[in-house]
């Protein structure tokens, strides 16, 4: 990846990363501040309902008073008064009473339980009311109620009135419905419903649930809710997800009868939509702001790579050149910054270079001619002196009579012309490797010529006990000198067969990658010490009693025209395998192949 995307990414995470973190601290204050308002406005209703339902309970108890001072009621305390009382005419009095306070419930009993008149269930004339016997309260209660139509919750009263020794009581209340719900002033945004627990269930009923509004859509959504509350009797909230409109807050409440058992759930609810749409608010926010960020971080990536990268694509040019063998190249120094300071050692470093160069290229020629003359030194003085030893005899011959002298004479005659042969043999080397020929480059296949140089040093390598194995792939014509990388290969393959006296094994395997073939000798003599590995192409060098120190090095000259690199790996006692790459040279190959044709 460039460095002017990686400064483009970098921008852009930085944007992306300062916009989210600045949007997820607003939406959570935001949500805080919303949810401490929902819990305060929610709160306000809760207090509302209570006090609406103590109001509400004080008017029943008023209304029910009321009740007790009308004629019907003096009729029925008179007639409870009586040893066999006939309840019969007043069975229709309590519907006529409480339609006359505004009762939805209300019931006529004497001291011992009796209903003498009930306005809700006329038929429960002559039943008993338990709570009659259980000691009325003059607290305000909730309580299930039975009608024709099912079971009923209402806010309930009792009073008492006297009838000479015995008392009349009149139960009543007004019914936990919609139009009660009506009645309570509600916020904006907010809503009350109440689920009447009549069942005595843990299973959520759709029908039980009611509103002040129009019917509740979605009734499934409270039923996990209102079950929580009937599993533990305590408040509750959670976040509804309608299927349809906005989000919203329930708040559950139980409500408890006289015995304390829960008669139902009031659910106070507070729309979320204020607080959806400052959320979207802020994500619409978040996006035009990470938008003008990533725009602001392309122009500032823009800029960042016209004022940073390009002097750095630059010095990658000016090093590429140098490392192509320009030494000369160097840099426009345009700033007087880091980046300035980096074009300017860059020139400075190329001129140190080329004076290093130089300098180099002198020391390494004035080496090269001193260690050419010590090795032609070294190399003829061997032979200069048996050559002196031989005149030296020759001339103490001559002094001597003629048979001695004729017998010395053949004699060294002879010596003179080895050693001169050995002389011309190390001139001819040394002219050799002076001389190496330029490849002329042709197809040549390779497993052709690794065959050949097999076949050339198969009784050779027979007599040294040598066994000869061939790993040739098929990597097709490369374009290369098949004589001078003849010798090469024969050259690794003489150095083999030195390196095993006791015999062994070669190996000479060829591999092929898209665009270089590769070369293996492999053998399995003692190996090459760590610390002469790093001479063995060094021309002169050998380890060798009777070597040259050219073999080697010739092998390297031959790879390197060709373009290739050679290498040994080798380890003391583990053989040796020496490996070298040559590039296909597709583009010599096609013209020799279009010369030819």
């Amino acid at each position: 990846m460039s460095f002017r995307r990686k400064l483009l990414l970098l921008f852009a995470l930085l944007v992306f990363v300062s916009v989210a973190a600045v949007t997820l601290i607003v939406s959570a204050l935001a949500r805080r501040a919303f949810d401490r308002t929902n819990d305060d406005r929610t709160q306000a209703l809760v207090a509302q309902f209570r006090s609406e339902f103590s109001r509400r309970g004080e008017e029943v108890a008023h209304r029910i008073q009321a009740a007790s001072s009308t004629p019907e009621a003096a009729r029925m305390a008179l007639a409870s008064a009586q040893s066999s009382p006939n309840y019969n005419a007043f069975l229709d009095d309590a519907q006529i009473v409480a339609e006359a306070q505004r009762l939805d419930f209300l019931e006529f009993c004497d001291d011992s339980g009796t209903i003498i008149s009930s306005a809700q269930w006329p038929a429960k004339f002559g039943y008993k009311e338990p709570l009659v016997n259980a000691g009325p309260s003059e607290a305000l209660f909730l309580k299930e109620e039975e009608t024709p139509s099912g079971a009923a919750l209402g806010l309930f009263a009792i009073r008492a009135t006297a009838a000479a020794d015995h008392k009349l009581y009149l139960i009543g209340g007004i019914r936990l419905d919609k139009t009660f719900l009506s009645t309570l002033e509600l916020p904006a945004g907010m809503r009350v419903m109440l689920y009447e627990n009549v069942e005595r269930n843990s299973v959520f009923l759709p029908t039980q649930l009611i509103s002040a509004s129009d019917s509740v859509q979605d009734t499934q959504k409270l039923a996990p809710l209102i079950e929580q509350v009937q599993h533990n009797p305590r408040e509750k909230s959670a976040v509804i997800h309608w299927n349809s409109g906005p989000e919203e807050t329930v708040n559950a409440f139980p409500l408890f009868g006289d015995k304390n058992q829960l008669l139902g759930v009031l659910l106070v609810g507070s729309s979320r939509q204020v607080y959806t749409e400052l959320r979207n608010q802020i994500r619409s926010a978040a996006l035009l702001a990470a938008g003008t960020g990533l725009a602001l971080a392309v122009l500032l990536s823009s800029w960042a790579a016209a004022r940073v990268t390009k002097p750095l694509e630059q010095l990658a040019g000016a090093a590429r050149e140098v490392a192509d063998g320009n030494w000369t190249a160097s840099v426009e120094v345009s700033s007087y910054d880091e980046i300035g300071d980096l074009a300017t050692s860059f020139n400075q470093m190329t001129r140190e270079l080329v004076d290093q160069r130089e300098r180099l290229v002198q020391a390494e020629r004035v080496a090269a001619w001193r260690e050419l003359a010590r090795r032609l030194a070294h190399e003829l003085k061997n032979p200069l002196f048996p050559l002196q030893l031989t005149v030296e005899n020759l001339l103490r011959a001559r002094e001597g009579d003629q048979q001695h002298f004729d017998e010395t004479f053949r004699e060294g005659a002879g010596t003179l012309l080895t050693e001169i042969a050995n002389l011309k043999n190390i001139i001819a080397r040394f002219s050799d490797f002076s001389r190496m020929p330029q490849p002329q480059f042709q197809p040549v296949n390779l497993n052709e010529v690794m065959e050949n140089v097999s076949k050339v040093y198969r009784a050779q390598l027979d007599r040294a006990g040598i066994s000869c194995t061939c790993d040739l792939q098929s990597p097709g014509a490369i374009a290369a000198d098949p004589d001078l990388l003849q010798r090469a290969i024969s050259n690794l393959v003489l150095n083999a067969i030195d390196a095993m006296p006791q015999g062994g094994t070669l190996t000479l395997r060829t591999r092929q990658t898209q665009a270089f073939v590769r070369i293996e000798v492999t053998d399995t003599g003692t190996g090459i010490k760590p610390e002469d590995r790093s001479r063995l192409f060094t021309p002169y060098y050998t380890n060798k009693p009777h070597g040259t120190g050219l073999g080697l090095a010739i092998v390297q000259s031959i790879v390197s025209d060709h373009g290739g690199k050679i290498e040994a790996a080798s380890e003391p006692g583990g053989g040796t395998t020496f490996i070298i790459e040559l590039p296909r040279n597709i583009e010599k190959l096609s013209v020799t192949q279009g010369t030819h044709v």
